[in-house]
Parts: C-alpha cells; sequence; structure tokens
C-alpha cells in the first residue's frame, strides 16, 4: 500500500513539473516577428541582422485577393501576390531558412491598401471566399516555400460575423491540411477594426498563434505608462492570446524605441507578459541601419 502511495505521489509531482514546463514554454517571449516587402525599397531578407538566439519570422507584405491590374478590384479569396518578388522570390526564401535554422517566413493578407486604393475584405459568400482562399493560397505558400499567415485586413465590405468564418475557416483548414503551422492577426485600435477582430477571436482564438496589435496606430508620443495601459487593454480583449508590442520604424506612432518603447518591453517580459516583439517595417528599417532590430531581438535573447 505504501509502495502505491508512492507512485502516487511520484506521479503527481511528474505531472506538475510537466504543467510547469508547458507553461513556461506557452510564455515564451523570444519571438521577434518584422513585415518585409511592401514598399519596393529593393530590402532583402539577407539585409536584416538575425540573432540566432531568437525565433525569427519574417511577415511578406502583402497577398491580396485584388486583381494585379492598375485598377485592382476584389477577386472573392482568389489571391495575388503584391509584395517585392524581385528581391524576395522563393528561391531567395530557401536561401534564408537554409542559412538560419531559426527563421520562419509567413506572408500577410490585405493590408490597408492596394493600388492607391483602400483594401477591402469583400467576399462574395463564406463558402465560395473560403474555397477559393484556401486553393490560391496553398499555391502561393508551397511555391515560396512559407510556414504561417497573419491577417491584416482594415476595411471591410462584410460583417464581423462573416469575416470571423471565412478568416477562421480559412486558418482552420490550412493548418488541417499542414500548410500552416502558425496563424496571427493583426488588429489595431478603432472600432470598426476591433468589432471584426474581436469577433474572429471569440470564435477562433484557439488557433490564432499570436496577436500583432499594432500598438504604433495609438499617438505618437505615447508615453511609456500609456503603452503599458494600452497593452493591458489589448491583453483583456484577447484573453489568452500572445500579444506581440511592436513599433514603427519610422516614428510615425506609437511609443517610439528612442522614447521608452525597450523600457516597457522589458517590464511586460519581467511580468511574464510579452509575447514578443514585430516591426513595421524592414523597407523603412534599412535607412536606419536595422538598429532597432538588434536592439529588439538583443533583448528578447537575454533570458531574465
Amino acid at each position: 500500500m505504501g509502495f502505491s502511495k508512492f507512485h502516487i505521489v511520484l506521479f503527481t509531482l511528474l505531472a506538475l513539473v510537466a504543467m510547469a514546463s508547458t507553461q513556461a514554454a506557452s510564455s515564451k517571449s523570444d519571438l521577434f516577428r518584422e513585415y518585409i516587402g511592401a514598399e519596393f525599397n529593393n530590402v532583402k531578407f539577407s539585409d536584416v541582422p538575425i540573432n540566432p538566439n531568437v525565433e525569427f519570422h519574417y511577415i511578406l507584405a502583402f497577398a491580396i485577393d485584388y486583381t494585379t491590374s492598375s485598377s485592382s478590384s476584389p477577386t472573392n479569396g482568389k489571391f495575388n501576390v503584391f509584395w517585392d518578388t524581385d528581391n524576395l522570390s522563393p528561391s531567395q526564401v530557401s536561401s534564408i531558412k537554409n542559412q538560419h535554422s531559426n527563421v520562419k517566413v509567413a506572408l500577410s493578407l490585405g493590408g490597408d491598401s492596394v493600388n492607391g486604393g483602400s483594401c477591402y475584405f469583400s467576399p462574395s459568400s463564406v463558402d465560395s471566399w473560403v474555397s477559393n482562399a484556401v486553393s490560391s493560397l496553398t499555391n502561393i505558400i508551397q511555391e515560396y516555400h512559407l510556414d504561417g499567415i497573419d491577417i491584416d485586413y482594415e476595411h471591410f465590405h462584410a460583417d464581423p460575423e462573416t469575416f470571423a468564418e471565412c478568416i477562421g475557416k480559412l486558418i482552420t483548414t490550412l493548418k488541417n491540411n499542414g500548410v500552416i503551422s502558425f496563424a496571427s492577426i493583426a488588429p489595431y485600435d478603432d472600432d470598426d477594426i476591433q468589432s471584426h477582430y474581436l469577433a474572429l477571436w471569440k470564435s477562433y482564438g484557439h488557433i490564432i498563434d499570436y496577436v500583432n496589435f499594432q500598438f504604433y496606430a495609438y499617438d505618437q508620443g505615447t508615453t511609456v505608462s500609456q503603452f503599458m495601459n494600452y497593452f493591458q487593454t489589448q491583453s483583456s480583449n484577447y484573453g489568452g492570446g500572445s500579444i506581440l508590442a511592436s513599433f514603427i520604424s519610422d516614428g510615425s506612432g506609437g511609443l517610439a524605441p528612442q522614447n521608452g518603447f525597450f523600457t516597457a518591453c522589458s517590464r511586460l517580459r519581467n511580468q511574464g507578459k510579452l509575447g514578443g516583439i514585430f516591426v513595421w517595417s524592414a523597407d523603412d528599417s534599412k535607412a536606419l541601419g536595422f538598429r532597432y532590430e538588434k536592439q529588439s531581438q538583443a533583448l528578447l535573447a537575454a533570458h531574465p
């Protein structure tokens, strides 16, 4: 009897250790992500410094379900590539991943604009959009050797529930088919944006791996204390999600790197709340010598 009691205690202890290690893994905050390719200024994957001690994601911006003609129009889920393919080609994706075992590459869907006009999420129906999106994106993802997708629609010709069902079913199908291994969303603090993304989160948050919240969409001159409050608010909105802190390279909004961004990130990390850091964008950071990318990765790589 005593022997079996011993085993019960032992198994209980092992279970607690396993739970602790799982929680530690889920709260890892060494993820660095950077959008690249939207501005066609010849930035290459190899231009961006990569710290070997972080998990590094490039996010190609963008794939859009619009025609590629100058007078672009929606295509109901039939995606085309709109990033700088001369410098960010399938062979260059393969090359950077082969050179750096910690690198993965994703694509982002949507974005703010297409050929000078607003880019709208504009499905004809849930089923037709999902069918077209799964087919077209599977082709692009496999051609470019990609690992995941990011959702960055910012204008909508569909209600929040339709958006949630389309995107949720797309992510579910791509994951179930083994086409992608992760998915993220990129909302910001705007009523229309939040109504759509929170509907998606409510129904499909369990299959969304990262929240790339655009904290740089807050006012320029955001303070550290304001940033901490914003982060707490969005962590509550996207409860249970892995929330990344973010800055914009050109300094046009939010908490700038030179004004306390890294102080805020260190505090969040010490509190176990930092899901990582992402940057918009490599295109703009090129002129700055990627100094803040280096600093971001150094902070993430320095395990507390």
